[in-house]
C-alpha cells in the first residue's frame, strides 16, 4: 500500500498572493478587520499548500470575477455630548472617520468592524470626556495626538503585526478628557469590562 504524497510547501510568492486576495476580499465587507488580521497572520505561518487553501475556502477566487457583496453604509462621523455611545458588531467604517466626545463617554470596538481598504483613520476630538478604543491583536496600530490636562494611554500585549497588517491610525485631541487603546487577544468575548481584563492578562503574560 503507497504512502500518501507530501503536501507540497507553500512559496513566499503563494503566501503574499493569498494575503492579497485576504485584503480585496476586507474591502468587499467579507472579513471583518479582526477576521483579516488573522487570517493574514495564519498565512504567513502557512508552511504548505494546503494549508494556505484552507485560509480562503470560504472566499472567491478572485473578487473581479464575483459579483460584490453588499455593502453597508460606512459610518464617517460619531458624536456624544453629555452622554454615552457605542459603536461596536459588525459595522462599516469609513477610510477617514471623525469622532466628537463632548461631556460623555464613547467605546468604539473595531474588532468586527468592515475597513473600505488597507487602513482607517480615526480622528478623535475629545473635551471633557473619556473614548475607549478596541482593536485585534494582529493589528498595526498608529496611535498619536495631543492631551492637555488629560492621558492617552495603550494596553495589551505588544505583539509586532506581521507584513502587510490593516493599519489603524488614531489621532486623538484631548483636552479635560482620557482615551484608552486596547489591544484585544482572540477569541476574547464579553463585556468591555471583561474585555478589559483580557487585554491586561495578555499584557501580563507578554511581560513575563
Amino acid at each position: 500500500m503507497s504512502a500518501d504524497p507530501p503536501a507540497l510547501r507553500a512559496s513566499d510568492a503563494e503566501r503574499e498572493r493569498a494575503v492579497e486576495l485576504l485584503r480585496a476580499q476586507a474591502g468587499e465587507g467579507r472579513l471583518t478587520l479582526e477576521e483579516l488580521a488573522q487570517r493574514i497572520e495564519t498565512a504567513y505561518a502557512s508552511r504548505t499548500r494546503e494549508e494556505l487553501e484552507r485560509i480562503t475556502a470560504d472566499l472567491p477566487a478572485a473578487t473581479a470575477a464575483s459579483a460584490p457583496a453588499p455593502r453597508r453604509r460606512s459610518t464617517r462621523f460619531t458624536w456624544v455630548a453629555f452622554g454615552d455611545v457605542e459603536r461596536k458588531g459588525r459595522w462599516r467604517i469609513a477610510g477617514q472617520s471623525s469622532l466628537v466626545v463632548a461631556f460623555g463617554n464613547a467605546d468604539i470596538d473595531l474588532r468586527n468592524a468592515q475597513i473600505e481598504g488597507d487602513e482607517v483613520t480615526i480622528t478623535a476630538f475629545i473635551a471633557f470626556g473619556n473614548a475607549d478604543f478596541y482593536v485585534p491583536e494582529g493589528v498595526d496600530v498608529d496611535h498619536g495626538g495631543l492631551a492637555i490636562f488629560g492621558a492617552r494611554g495603550e494596553h495589551g500585549a505588544d505583539v509586532a503585526p506581521p507584513p502587510h497588517a490593516p493599519t489603524v491610525r488614531l489621532r486623538v485631541y484631548t483636552i479635560f478628557g482620557n482615551t484608552d487603546l486596547w489591544r484585544i487577544p482572540a477569541g476574547a468575548q464579553g463585556s468591555y469590562r471583561e474585555l478589559i481584563k483580557a487585554a491586561r492578562k495578555a499584557a501580563t503574560l507578554g511581560a513575563g
